[in-house]
């Protein structure tokens, strides 16, 4: 607890609801300070990946540089014994507008929040005049995790390879290592990797930061009725991929979408990509959770590869 105000007594400890991987807590300690922790078991193959809450960290630290959004405050990653952890603020939490109690005005807020957000863009090793740095990169410095998936994150300039190697074809290639793909999976996931210049190449937008796994169960409303995002799966890529997600699963208010425009438009043709983007994450749940996602899967890659 040093690095959060000096060493002290956990009081108590209340386990919360809303995680689905990672063991989720509300400590209270004896002076009054509240953290939230998130633990796991990294001692063997059905645990958690030794380096996740590290990786965590990195993307809250990058969200919470943007200052754009809050995001939950210093957060500490560490281990004892077998179990990893994060500590971090404990947010106390309000509701969003139209629910019992909102705060009027949070999806507008929200929405420009997350358009400031994506108007931060890349810094990465490159052999740019002066300070060696060239802007505009996807990726990240360091692979991180989507869930409980890993995520390749190095640094590239064709967002089309990026999407199609370190996004899609590494969740295909998961799929297969699994036993949870099909000879229609493999064969049209080729193919719709083969047509992504045409269909994802376009509009040429600099790499902005990302959320990376933005759905109603990683925002809150805080006690004074502002928005908050967690648990990212944070990376620089095209920020329709981050908008995708927030329409994959619902729990958006509508006002969100029309701030997120006024603040920032969107280019021509951002819906009709939108399922090439969702298919990221259906695969991903594909591959963490099974065959139910399977349909959904080979449904849109039919309609952009059949």
């Amino acid at each position: 607890m040093e690095r959060h105000g000096g060493p002290a007594r956990v009081a108590s400890s209340h386990g919360v609801s809303g995680g689905c991987i990672h063991d989720s807590r509300l400590l209270e300690l004896a002076d009054g300070r509240r953290f939230f922790l998130k633990a796991d078991d990294v001692s063997g193959p059905g645990g958690a990946a030794q380096d996740v809450f590290e990786r965590e960290a990195e993307g809250l630290e990058a969200l919470a540089e943007a200052g754009a959004l809050r995001v939950p405050g210093d957060p500490l990653p560490g281990r004892t014994g077998d179990t990893a952890f994060l500590l971090m603020e404990a947010i106390p939490t309000g509701q969003p507008e139209g629910h019992p109690g909102g705060t009027a005005g949070f999806w507008e807020e929200f929405g420009r929040g997350f358009a400031e957000l994506h108007r931060q863009t890349a810094v990465s090793p490159g052999d740019a005049p002066g300070d060696g740095q060239r802007h505009g990169a996807f990726g990240f410095p360091h692979d991180n995790y989507l869930g409980g998936t890993p995520q390749p994150n190095p640094w590239s300039d064709d967002w089309a390879a990026f999407f199609r190697d370190h996004r899609l074809g590494h969740q295909v290639d998961l799929a297969r290592e699994r036993g949870r793909s099909t000879a229609e999976l493999e064969r049209l996931g080729g193919r719709l990797g083969e047509r992504l210049d045409d269909l994802i190449g376009l509009p040429e937008e600099p790499g902005c930061l990302l959320h990376g796994d933005l759905w109603s169960g990683n925002f809150l409303a805080d006690d004074a009725g502002a928005p908050v995002i967690l648990d990212p799966a944070a990376y620089f890529g095209h920020r329709e991929a981050d908008l995708a997600m927030t329409r994959l699963f619902g729990g958006f208010d509508g006002r969100f979408y029309a701030a997120y425009e006024e603040a920032w438009p969107l280019p021509a043709g951002t819906r009709e990509r939108q399922e090439i983007y969702q298919l990221y994450h259906l695969l991903n749940h594909l591959n963490l959770f099974g065959g139910g996602y399977l349909s959904q899967c080979l449904g849109i890659l039919r309609r952009y590869a059949g």
